[in-house]
């Protein structure tokens, strides 16, 4: 135990020999602090990841230093599922201490393994989305997110005890309870998941434990109808036999009925019921059916979404990835090469691709610092080589060549009138005065009272006649 004063090493003494300071309190918090985390360390050999986090924690509260609690804490935390918070507790165990720490080990398994690490970030928002979901009150949306969570992360608690608070809230008592003992195969004496395990134990058991009630209604069908007819618990002699009255009339009308009406409209009318009953049928099939297929088509278009904005982000990270490389490779290639016409224009090209390619892509500071630096190194090079190859062009009548060479020079060259005057001349030349023309101004607005302004005055005179 080392002196918080001074930094020596303590002896038995409660007072340190080197600076005489009194460490009675000290070393008790010391041991106190010890003591939760040998209590945080028995919780999590057995699995009670809940109360070793809450051990482990008041060991840091003692003495926040405690390494071996810090770097245990963040196990415990990814044996949860907490990825983030598991790697806060590792790097600050990290900087607490540099070297000789087996953070450090933490850290790069998860670190060196981009994919799984993406993995882990969309968990997170996955998990985010579904408490979004659940606050704008779309809870099936929600169960269909939690569920990718898990899928995605098998060990991830807290997913899992929303997932079982959503099957509790719809009253699945059976899926609830499911999913709550698979939360306990990760933590087994975690108090959320106990609360929620023991309120689905008192349901399944109030359900089973239901007396049947007494039978008191009659069902029967009448066609495509449930008929439900209460039994009456009391028996009237007199409403009976009235009853049976209006039966015995209602059946001598319907007697005599039958006997006028002719046969054939008997015959009629019971082959349209018949089609009737045909038709409803038919319909109350294609309206199951139709309600089957709505039901699978909004799961399916949920699932592309999702696919496409995986996608999206994929895409993103690959492009981010792929202009630090070519900008890192041009780098090398300079360095390697030195300073030459030949290598600044390699340089240069790729410089160019990247602009071309990723333009919309979001970097970072360094990225455009290292790129501006590049460019400025080359860009005098590259002006000189282009111009020289774009003015022996235009000498020699191949105005396509030195257009594309002498514009290219004025871009790393802003300050080449020649370069630019030349590019006019080459579009004039070629029978371009639509392209000529905004390149004369700008020679005249760019370097004034030149010969090369002068002369570009002169060509607008003569393509404006």
């Amino acid at each position: 135990m080392i002196c918080y004063n001074c930094g020596c090493s303590l002896s038995e003494k409660n007072f340190c020999t080197s600076c005489r300071a009194d460490v009675t309190i000290y070393k008790k918090i010391m041991y106190t602090a010890n003591r939760f985390y040998n209590d945080g360390l028995e919780k999590a050999n057995v699995r009670d990841l809940a109360g070793a986090v809450s051990s482990l924690r008041q060991c840091l509260r003692l003495n926040k230093d405690h390494i071996e609690a810090r770097n245990l804490l963040g196990l415990v935390y990814f044996e949860r599922g907490e990825v983030v918070a598991a790697l806060s507790e590792w790097i600050i165990s990290k900087n607490i201490r540099g070297e000789k720490n087996i953070a450090d080990d933490y850290i790069n398994i998860v670190q060196k393994n981009p994919g799984r690490l993406e993995a882990f970030n969309q968990t997170v928002k996955k998990y985010n989305q579904a408490l979004l979901y659940c606050q704008q009150d779309s809870l099936d949306l929600a169960v269909i997110q939690l569920k990718k969570v898990i899928s995605m992360n098998s060990r991830f608690v807290q997913a899992y005890q929303l997932l079982a608070l959503l099957y509790i809230n719809a009253q699945e008592w059976d899926k609830a309870k499911k999913v709550l003992m698979q939360c306990q195969e990760i933590d087994t004496n975690n108090t959320m998941t106990l609360r929620y395990m023991k309120e689905v134990d008192a349901n399944l058991t109030t359900e089973e434990e239901k007396p049947k009630k007494k039978k008191e209604t009659i069902v029967y069908q009448s066609g495509n109808d449930t008929v439900i007819q209460p039994i009456s618990k009391k028996e009237n002699i007199a409403f009976k036999t009235l009853l049976n009255i209006v039966l015995g009339a209602a059946l001598g009308v319907a007697i005599t009925w039958y006997l006028v009406v002719p046969a054939k409209e008997q015959e009629v009318q019971q082959s349209a019921k018949e089609e009737i009953r045909i038709i409803s049928e038919q319909l109350d099939v294609k309206t199951l059916q139709v309600t089957e297929l709505t039901q699978k088509v909004d799961s399916l278009t949920l699932e592309k979404d999702s696919l496409t904005t995986s996608l999206g982000v994929a895409q993103s990270t690959n492009q981010v990835v792929e202009a630090y490389t070519d900008l890192i490779e041009a780098a090398v290639m300079y360095i390697e090469s030195g300073e030459n016409a030949e290598t600044a224009i390699a340089v240069a090209e790729v410089l160019e691709a990247i602009e071309l390619n990723y333009a919309t892509v979001d970097t970072s500071e360094g990225y455009k610092a290292l790129q501006q630096l590049l460019v400025e190194e080359i860009s005098p090079v590259i002006a000189e080589e282009c111009y020289t190859t774009g003015y022996a062009a235009y000498k020699a009548a191949d105005y396509q060549t030195a257009i594309a060479d002498l514009e290219r020079a004025f871009k790393y060259d802003a300050t080449n009138k020649d370069a630019l005057y030349f590019l006019g001349q080459s579009y004039y030349k070629s029978g371009d005065t639509v392209n000529a023309l905004p390149i004369y101004e700008q020679i005249i607005e760019l370097f004034p009272d030149t010969n090369r302004a002068a002369s570009a005055a002169k060509r607008i005179r003569e393509i404006q006649g």
